[in-house]
């Protein structure tokens, strides 16, 4: 479940290292993740992907290959053999977290064999339209018979008839080029871009077939049986059937013992009207990155202080829907060079982890890029562990109770959390992404004396008889203040 003011860490980046030791790495700092207030972690694919141990995970190859088998030119993924997955979520789970586990079902590369097929041609820029006279016979990689495993887990042997359509073909391929399968079609309840975006990448899964949806279930219940997982991040979501989705938590969750099997889905859309109708197409069984507000604060550290910070939260989902909105600030796709490259500043990063991790409302992801840093191949990520984990500090301690914005201001911003029974204490978020900020604000505190946890500023700033105060921020910055 999302515990109450709980806190994801997105435990990988797109390039972590390829030596297998990220398994290891998780189950070591379990315990110090959970004590500086992170509740659930979300691992990387675990299963065997089409480049072995250079695969992120995503280019999935055998969902049953947890780094167990000899394929793909080794035993172990890049991230670890199978032991030591299972050791790493039950590491997860005995700190006191939930581990989520990174599912991908859209599609699959690195086939074994090749069959003779009939395919067309369709427009990669818009998939309604085939192209005129393209029916032909092609050889393509889509036999998935799996020899390393030899049938251990599950004997299922995938071919053309479980795909709608390809992008390549073994002789006169060219590049950018879509083959749909004769007699198939494109899922329906799939985002509309290119006209029907159910294709993205491989082999597109039909997620239709009736053998599909019977592999891919077993395949769900022997993965909750054999890791203990807490739940899943569902990769690529626009890309298939909405009622596949909403059907297949369901199934999972009822053949689970009632387990609740948190679900969060990758729907990149910038318009958050597209996510509020993914959300009601599956009934509120899956929860939705906040897609939109991550581009705001993109937006926002590429402009400087010609952004207007009034409208910092405006069209995303933990505005429009925070019991579904899991709102992040960045992520391994949008890291500088990926294909959703939208990196958020690091003069901005701050501001942006204060804009998720101090507020009411969604479940709230911290990247590891962000925390640890990274420096492998070209990625160059600044740690800025000192200042995540001074919030998360704080919003364990403060951030509860009511909210009260002040967002009035093209610069400068401030919000209000009164506390509640149990966390009685006020807090005071002030940012600025122009000169220093100043704001008046009712802190509902009247006579009490606060101090800015950042250390930005030293002073004490006492309230008044009407529980009033000016509270400021350093230029291009934040102060965290909280009643002393």
């Amino acid at each position: 479940m999302a515990i109450s003011n709980g806190v994801l860490f997105q435990y990988f980046h797109w390039h972590t290292k390829n030596d297998g030791s990220l398994w290891r790495e998780a189950a070591q700092n379990a315990l110090a993740l959970q004590k500086i207030g992170i509740t659930s972690v979300w691992l990387p694919p675990a299963y065997k992907g089409q480049a072995g141990v250079d695969d992120t995970g995503y280019g999935v190859y055998d969902l049953f290959d947890m780094g167990e088998f000899d394929q793909k030119g080794a035993t172990r993924t890049k991230y670890g053999t199978r032991d030591e997955y299972l050791n790493a979520v039950k590491a997860i789970r005995e700190a006191g977290m939930e581990a989520y586990a990174d599912i991908v079902l859209n599609h699959r590369c690195g086939a074994d064999e090749t069959e003779i097929v009939d395919i067309l041609e369709v427009d990669m820029n818009d998939r309604t339209k085939v192209m005129p006279d393209s029916q032909h016979k092609a050889e393509v990689w889509t036999k998935y018979t799996f020899p390393g495993r030899a049938g251990e887990h599950s004997k299922f042997t995938w071919t053309h008839q479980h795909f709608t359509a390809v992008d390549h073909k073994v002789e006169g391929d060219e590049p950018e080029k879509l083959y749909l399968m004769a007699g198939k079609k494109f899922s329906g309840e799939v985002s509309p871009e290119h006209g029907n975006f159910d294709f993205l990448m491989g082999c597109d899964v039909d997620m239709y077939h009736p053998d599909v949806v019977a592999e891919l279930r077993h395949w769900g219940h022997w993965y909750i049986d054999t890791t203990d997982i807490d739940g899943f991040r569902l990769d690529a979501v626009k890309h298939i059937p909405a009622s596949f989705y909403r059907d297949y938590i369901k199934h999972l969750r009822a053949k689970s013992d009632g387990r609740e099997l948190l679900s969060i889905g990758e729907y990149w859309a910038t318009d958050v009207a597209d996510l509020h109708t993914y959300l009601e197409q599956t009934e509120g069984v899956i929860k939705l990155f906040d897609v939109p507000l991550h581009m705001q604060l993109s937006a926002a550290s590429k402009s400087g202080k010609d952004f207007d910070m009034r409208t910092i939260f405006e069209g995303s989902l933990v505005a429009e829907n925070p019991l579904m909105a899991v709102p992040f600030v960045d992520n391994h796709d949008t890291q500088p060079g990926q294909s959703l490259e939208s990196w958020v500043d690091d003069w901005f990063k701050p501001m942006a982890y204060a804009a998720i991790l101090l507020r009411q409302g969604g479940y709230p992801v911290v990247f590891y890029g962000d925390y640890y840093g990274a420096s492998e191949k070209d990625c160059k990520l600044t740690s800025h562990k000192k200042l995540i984990e001074l919030m998360l500090d704080a919003r364990r301690k403060y951030n509860h109770g009511d909210q009260h914005d002040y967002l009035d201001h093209a610069n400068c911003i401030a919000w209000v959390r009164t506390g509640d029974d149990e966390h009685p204490g006020k807090m005071v978020v002030v940012l600025s992404n122009g000169d220093t900020g100043t704001k008046r604000v009712n802190t509902y505190a009247k006579n009490a004396a606060f101090i800015d946890m950042t250390g930005h500023n030293n002073a004490v700033i006492t309230t008044d008889d009407n529980a009033e105060a000016d509270f400021t921020c350093p230029a291009g910055s934040l102060s965290i203040w909280v009643q002393k």
